[in-house]
């Protein structure tokens, strides 16, 4: 009996993860069950075994992403304003806006999830916020509520670039377009880095 609700927790987080690459890749729209189903080898019906409806799945899904982004990006960071710089850094790097389907489910869906029910937003925004306070517990380490809202513009700002460097057919351009995004979030959040001293 035991092995039958592992089995079952586990085929639910292979259809989740799925679902994350794929919504990423192809958009929650472009992303129908019968293909989020076939690229975690299950069945369509087995779908409504762990989900009520495609908005369910959404909404599980946003928040499984977000969750993951933070456990492996913020929470390893270091304390303090090395750590922001390295989130900054490994967030507006090649490597993530190269691999949409493996990167920040922002940068990939903003625009649809603010077109999804209010389900999904509240997934999205209680998932953001748990991104944006571990970010700002590194910037006002004794009070992050109170730059909540600047490191959300960060945080944005970062999705922003991220999604124009991934746009531009020009890749040194949208090499280039990285590098100042690094440079304006980091001096956003108040932030001296390497560059700036040794360009002064």
């Amino acid at each position: 009996m035991r092995y039958g609700k592992e089995h079952k927790q586990a085929t639910r987080q292979r259809i989740i993860e799925t679902a994350g690459r794929r919504f990423k890749q192809d958009g929650i729209d472009g992303s129908g069950i019968a293909a989020l189903m076939k690229d975690a080898g299950l069945t369509n019906g087995a779908f409504y075994t762990h989900f009520t409806s495609k908005d369910d799945l959404v909404a599980t899904t946003i928040a499984d992403q977000l969750q993951a982004q933070n456990a492996s990006i913020v929470a390893h960071a270091e304390p303090g304003r090395a750590g922001l710089e390295q989130i900054v850094r490994w967030y507006l790097s090649p490597w993530h806006r190269d691999s949409r389907d493996e990167g920040c489910p922002s940068a990939a869906l903003l625009d649809e999830i603010g077109r999804c029910t209010h389900p999904a937003k509240q997934a999205y925004t209680d998932g953001v916020l748990v991104v944006a306070d571990g970010i700002a517990a590194r910037l006002a380490p004794d009070d992050p509520l109170s730059v909540r809202t600047k490191t959300l513009s960060a945080y944005a700002m970062m999705a922003g670039t991220l999604q124009l460097s991934r746009a531009l057919a020009d890749r040194q351009l949208a090499d280039e377009v990285l590098q100042q995004g690094i440079h304006n979030a980091l001096a956003l959040l108040g932030v001296e880095h390497e560059h700036t001293r040794t360009a002064r």
